[in-house]
């Protein structure tokens, strides 16, 4: 083993549970190790690495990924971890990490079966170690699966939300051995069934999944949480097979498309609906994926179907013609405020849709247009589009004038340094006098102490003790106010990082901005505006955290319905997977890598919490 560098440890849980070692518990055994055989120093300076509610069985985990990107950067001695498997738990992919190691010259160590790859021996050991590790995930998987086959020939609920139409309900039935066993089996709520029967109907009748959504937007359906439908909602109600009528035509489906059928074709009644076990795949932070079929565990269940097989099988062959031809977002156009600009009457996201038509300038003309607007065909919301062209010119123009000296926004900012400069006097003053406090606790306890030894055996010796227990515990109070106050004083000195930060960008923005590509540009103008409310009339510009908004046109308006605290976070992952808007990437971020900053930075400065 190499003798310099800085010791690595990694831990991982797949599960965020009190069964089995706990991260922290895995932390600590490591370092306890690293303390024993190389010193305090090294587990001193070991850094950490914890990925938890993560599986062993892929590497996608993040914090893993860092470490391996930061040991290509960087001199590790050595990786340690708990068990074998918290690295990994395929045998293919840590045969690979093992190789990817011994090129860095890392070495890696498991404490818990004492391997060190070091020496030869170890590195044999921790690869036969490595496959059975495999085997017991394997053995795992095909006892769950094992299981799920058992659960299947039930065609029972096995819980979780309930898809739009049904209620779980609990059934009671008695075994052969004389024992009560409930079970769930799904019920249905009449109302919402014949809003399913509309749904594949509308489908049916118009081939279209964007047709269907506004059907129902113009017609005040929602979803059982009482919520907009989407295309995205309305394809996964028709791709369920729990609404399928178990049916000759159904049964011909799932066989052809090799599904695991655990149901008999004489079970196939035209009157039960069919249950698929395994059909998603859930990770951790991602959407549900649906799997291949032939993955599939299907059985017929014991509530009632909804939708006859035919007409199931023929919206299942149009969504996958659709699928080909569905809508892809174009990613080349100029408008800068997608993902900024809100409707004021609605709160929806407003995206920009591009004419064949140019300006006198050359530039694509494009107007900004809300989504809700166009998905039920102006039934819900009616609001007057905007030219995106001006919008975009206006907002950077009205961005340049921020820097001006004299600007409103200027004058605002200046008065919040000085409240905040105000603060921080106080809190040193503060600071001050807890430090002299916390002497003049310690130099008392320190007297009572040496009294303490003159009274022992006698009766003051109790009082004195207690009083020393008094003494410590408002010492302990006093100490953890004095973090507190530490912490303030810290996030102060940020702050005036942060104001010449952002003063010195509102400068470049002005002189920099017209040289920027579209990218850029989108890129700068987050890193001040945090939305921009369009009410028909006129455009209110929002800037991160402050109360200052500036308008255009001049002549002011009021706006439809105040959306200042609109349900933006909530429609940006909406919009963004409907297509509507560009979904944030890392140069959409607030980057300040955009900007070229001058030398010298302006007498002007922004207070932290303006950034939001």
């Amino acid at each position: 083993m190499k003798i310099d560098g800085q010791f690595v440890i990694y831990s991982r849980k797949s599960k965020f549970t009190g069964k089995g070692e706990s991260i922290e518990n895995q932390i600590e055994m490591c370092k306890q190790y690293i303390r024993m055989q190389f010193g305090n120093s090294a587990a001193d300076d070991a850094l950490v690495y914890e990925d938890e509610g993560f599986s062993g069985g892929s590497l996608e985990r993040p914090k893993f990924k860092k470490m391996m990107a930061d040991a290509q950067e960087h001199n590790f001695r050595a990786i340690v971890v708990y068990r074998l498997d918290r690295i990994s738990r395929n045998i293919g992919d840590f045969a690979k990490l093992i190789e990817q190691f011994n090129q860095m010259k890392i070495d890696f160590i498991s404490i818990k079966e004492q391997f060190d790859t070091s020496s030869p021996m170890g590195r044999a050991m921790m690869y036969i170690s490595s496959v059975f590790s495999q085997l017991e995930r394997e053995t795992i998987a095909e006892r769950i699966r094992d299981n799920m086959h058992e659960l299947s020939k039930t065609g029972r609920w096995l819980g979780g939300v309930t898809p739009t139409g049904y209620a779980s309900e609990s059934v009671s039935h008695v075994t052969i051995d004389g024992k009560t066993r409930k079970a769930c089996k799904l019920k249905p709520i009449p109302e919402e069934i014949s809003m399913i029967k509309l749904i594949f109907e509308k489908f049916l009748e118009t081939n279209s999944l964007t047709k269907t959504e506004t059907f129902l937007l113009q017609n005040g359906f929602t979803t059982k949480n009482g919520k907009d439908f989407t295309r995205f909602a309305l394809k996964n109600i028709l791709s369920n097979p729990v609404y399928l009528i178990a049916d000759d035509a159904a049964y011909q489906y799932l066989t052809e498309n090799n599904v695991d059928l655990f149901s008999e074709q004489s079970d196939f009644d035209g009157i039960h609906g069919i249950m698929a076990y395994n059909r998603t795949l859930q990770q951790q932070g991602k959407a549900n994926q649906v799997k291949p079929m032939d993955e599939w565990i299907v059985s017929v269940g014991k509530h009632p179907g909804t939708i006859d097989g035919k007409a199931w099988v023929k919206v299942q062959r149009l969504l996958e013609q659709n699928r080909s031809k569905s809508y892809r977002k174009p990613r080349s156009n100029v408008a800068l405020l997608s993902g900024l600009l809100i409707c004021g009457n609605c709160g929806d996201f407003m995206r920009p849709k591009a004419s064949q038509r140019l300006n006198a300038r050359g530039e694509t003309i494009y107007t900004y247009l809300c989504s809700m607007k166009e998905r039920s065909r102006g039934h819900v919301c009616n609001i007057k589009n905007c030219n995106g062209n001006i919008m975009d010119a206006n907002v950077i123009e009205q961005l340049k004038s921020l820097s001006e000296d004299g600007s409103d926004f200027l004058q605002q900012l200046e008065h919040s340094k000085k409240v905040l400069t105000g603060d921080r006097q106080s809190y040193d003053d503060q600071l001050a006098k807890i430090e002299a406090d916390i002497t003049a606790n310690e130099d008392e306890i320190k007297g009572l102490v040496s009294t303490l030894s003159k009274a022992s055996g006698t009766s003051a010796e109790a009082y004195i003790v207690k009083q020393i227990d008094e003494l410590h515990d408002k010492g302990e109070t006093l100490k953890r106010h004095l973090d507190e106050l530490k912490e303030l004083t810290a996030s102060h000195a940020l702050a005036d990082i942060e104001y010449d930060l952002l003063a010195q960008l509102l400068a470049s923005f002005k002189d920099s901005v017209d040289g920027m590509t579209i990218e850029q540009k989108r890129a700068a103008i987050r890193t001040f505006v945090k939305e921009i409310i369009w009410d028909g009339t006129q455009a209110h510009v929002i800037l991160f955290g402050s109360e200052y908004a500036f308008e255009f046109p001049e002549i002011p308006v009021g706006m439809a319905n105040a959306v200042t605290s609109c349900k933006n976070t909530e429609n940006f992952e909406k919009s963004a997977e409907r297509g509507d808007i560009e979904p944030i990437r890392v140069h959409s971020k607030r980057d300040t890598d955009v900007f070229s900053i001058p030398a010298q930075a302006p007498g002007r400065a922004v207070p932290l919490r303006l950034l939001g």
